[in-house]
């Protein structure tokens, strides 16, 4: 039987802390650009390129939640939002009564349309722009090892 597993020393949290607060602080400024630039926030950034990217811009609302990594329940509150203004459109399940489709409105596939360029700007300025092409590829790869770490 293995032992305990090692706490992390003060070098690793510093590390760690230092690694949580700017990835905080990037998706602050990002998500405020989107908001400021087009007025979608960024949940609504994640359902509508989900749906731009799905067959026939639609997706049951359970694989929505997994491919996006949201919560059931924090989806069905949040499509009511982009439903409201008229972002997003649902329909029952022609497969399945209990289960509902999520389709990408018309105003919904503008408003992502309009928010493309803006929005891929900004990961430019605030992202791209403050790393080294080294560092880039280094930020890709540590992404991808803690994705693999994570399954």
């Amino acid at each position: 039987m293995p032992g305990p597993r090692k706490l992390p020393d003060r070098d690793e949290l510093a590390v760690w802390r230092d690694f949580v607060e700017t990835t905080d602080r990037l998706r602050s400024r990002i998500t405020t650009r989107l908001h400021d630039d087009t007025g979608l926030s960024s949940g609504d950034y994640a359902v509508l390129l989900a749906l731009s990217e799905a067959p026939g811009n639609r997706l049951r609302s359970s694989a929505l939640a997994a491919h996006i990594d949201w919560e059931r329940s924090r989806l069905s509150h949040h499509l009511g939002r982009m439903e409201r203004r008229d972002l997003i459109h649902r329909e029952s399940s022609p497969d399945d009564s209990r289960g509902a489709e999520i389709i990408l409105s018309p105003t919904g596939a503008s408003a992502f349309h309009a928010a493309t360029v803006p929005h891929l700007r900004a990961v430019r300025e605030i992202f791209v722009d403050a790393l080294t092409p080294e560092q880039l590829k280094a930020a890709g790869e540590i992404a991808a090892a803690l994705r693999a770490h994570f399954r």
